[in-house]
């Protein structure tokens, strides 16, 4: 019997949607995942062990990996390791699915960096959960450079002083503190659209409570300072830096 090719969805015209890698040796599993995430809203991409994982991630990386422990050529603890030591993927959310309930096998899979374990059979309102809040996790990001340079911008963090290059004149900028860490986290991430939640997340901590208001607030300040040529608003959706 022939092995089956690597099954990767086309992914979703609009770059707003978060892509899911799911990866599991079991066809029915894979289908009861895709199934009820894209009734979620998420874009799916589909591999059967840790080779194919490993090579659909390093190809187009996704937002969240769903890995099955128990696969052939290569298992998920070793998948998971490998996604970890690459500077392209060791941000990318990692969630562990098996069959097994030995607490040896959770301890291992959370060593190599998983950041969550879930036991079959799975309850899909906690995997649905489960992966939100890791899409909305800091873990995500990785920390942009203490001088951020785009555009005609320099964003000194050392300083907390943003500098502004116009015909040969070089201006230095001032903003509150919240206002420079949320157009900072923003310029750091050129084109990529974040929700209000998710920056409320990033910028504010999930243990604050402040409104989703708060952010529209923010970039009107922002906007006023530098005017509307930076941050772009993506309607129904959230805010992105202009690339």
């Amino acid at each position: 019997m022939m092995p089956h090719p690597i099954t990767m969805e086309a992914e979703a015209q609009n770059t707003n949607t978060p892509v899911i890698l799911l990866v599991d040796d079991e066809e029915d599993i894979l289908d009861l995942l895709q199934y009820n995430l894209r009734r979620a809203g998420f874009e799916t991409r589909r591999a059967r062990d840790g080779v194919e994982a490993l090579e659909s991630a390093e190809t187009k990386p996704p937002d969240l990996v769903v890995l099955d422990v128990m696969m052939p050529r290569m298992d998920g603890i070793e998948a998971c390791r490998r996604l970890r030591q690459s500077a392209r993927l060791r941000h990318v959310p990692i969630m562990m699915l098996t069959a097994r309930s030995e607490e040896e096998t959770h301890v291992r899979g959370l060593d190599v960096g998983a950041d969550i374990y879930l036991t079959k059979p799975i309850s899909i309102p906690v995997l649905l959960s489960q992966a939100k809040a890791l899409l909305r996790g800091a873990h995500r990001y990785e920390t942009p450079p203490d001088l951020l340079r785009i555009h005609d911008l320099e964003i000194d963090r050392d300083r907390y002083l943003v500098y502004r290059t116009r015909d040969g004149e070089r201006e230095a900028l001032r903003f509150p503190r919240k206002e420079f860490e949320l157009l900072r986290f923003l310029a750091a991430r050129p084109g990529k659209v974040f929700s209000r939640q998710v920056l409320l997340d990033q910028v504010w901590g999930r243990d604050v409570y402040v409104v989703d208001r708060t952010v529209d607030v923010h970039v009107r300040k922002i906007r006023e300072k530098l005017g509307d040529g930076y941050i772009e608003t993506v309607k129904g959706v959230g805010y992105r830096f202009k690339g």
